[in-house]
């Protein structure tokens, strides 16, 4: 028998529209991530017409939002194009081998997973305790491009996002002194391949909602993802704060990477400074040494309060 409270519950609009309203939300998240996508896909000329796109997929929740994504922008894309998702099984113990092959066929997505040992490579050269990735990533990206190319792939497409791409910056400034980030497209090492980054311009937050939103089947990486105190971990969690307390900061460091003055660095290979000399001519990007800097009084940095005396 139905109790009153029952009939009470099931009936209470208080629900109804939170679950509405979850529904508003997600739809403009998805409407946010297409056009994000699209727009990075349109400003570097990512995808064009008759292109194969490999999807490297890791099991993780940023490629597993990528190919969900492409897959939305294919269906009414200005262009034709197919795609192929590829996952490289590296043997890690206890590897759910299962996962993705299931996901991929219920998708109907063309796949294929390669198979190779680099868990036992990457053990075996690597002291316990030190950093693992950067002998992992090398081995991958070896495979992957080799795959591509076994494939007719035009272009790879990894799930690299905006934060991603800050963080890298960032480590190469701190531990590397290189003014250098990971570009939304360019050419392979080995020189045979574009790899692109669709994601380039999606923040991290939108992509942890949207895998909860689909049910991901998240894989995690046994490999590393339990090593402590990786630098890009440091880097990321510094960033996050930023994010947290700063509320724009990070959209602010990734557009910086777009609006770059060489002539206000000191690389000598991007701008001749050997060479310079006084022309007469008045020039906007001039040195201002003596002139105070003007930035948004509160854009990017709502904790601090500018007070006029």
């Amino acid at each position: 028998m139905r109790t009153m409270s029952a009939v009470w519950i099931e009936n209470d609009p208080i629900p109804l529209e939170r679950e509405r309203k979850i529904e508003r939300e997600t739809h403009k998240l998805e409407k946010r991530l297409c056009r994000l996508v699209g727009q990075a896909i349109g400003d570097y000329d990512m995808i064009t017409a008759g292109d194969k796109v490999m999807v490297c997929l890791s099991g993780g929740k940023d490629s597993y939002a990528l190919l969900d994504i492409l897959l939305k922008l294919q269906r009414r894309a200005p262009v034709s194009f197919d795609i192929v998702a590829v996952n490289l099984d590296q043997k890690q113990p206890g590897f759910p081998e299962h996962v993705l092959p299931d996901y991929l066929k219920a998708l109907g997505v063309p796949f294929r997973i390669e198979e190779q040992d680099t868990y036992s490579i990457v053990k075996d050269k690597i002291p316990e305790g030190k950093t693992m990735c950067s002998l992992c990533s090398r081995l991958r990206r070896g495979i992957l491009y080799r795959v591509a190319s076994e494939l007719g792939a035009t272009k790879v497409a990894l799930g690299h996002h905006r934060d991603d791409i800050v963080q890298t910056f960032f480590l190469n400034m701190f531990f590397g002194g290189k003014l250098k980030a990971m570009p939304p497209k360019l050419q392979s090492d080995d020189g045979r391949h574009v790899v692109i980054r669709p994601l380039a311009y999606v923040p991290e937050n939108d992509l942890v909602r949207w895998a909860a939103h689909r049910e991901f089947p998240i894989i995690p990486c046994t490999l590393c993802g339990s090593q402590e105190n990786l630098q890009r971990r440091q880097v990321g969690e510094m960033i996050r704060g930023w994010d947290r307390k700063h509320p724009g900061r990070v959209d602010n460091l990734f557009h910086a990477l777009q609006n770059v003055v060489p002539s206000h660095l000191a690389d000598g290979t991007l701008y001749d400074f050997k060479g310079l000399t006084a022309t007469g001519v008045p020039d906007a990007q001039g040195d201002k040494a003596f002139d105070e800097d003007e930035f948004p009084a509160s854009a990017t940095l709502p904790a601090l309060q500018v007070i006029k005396l």
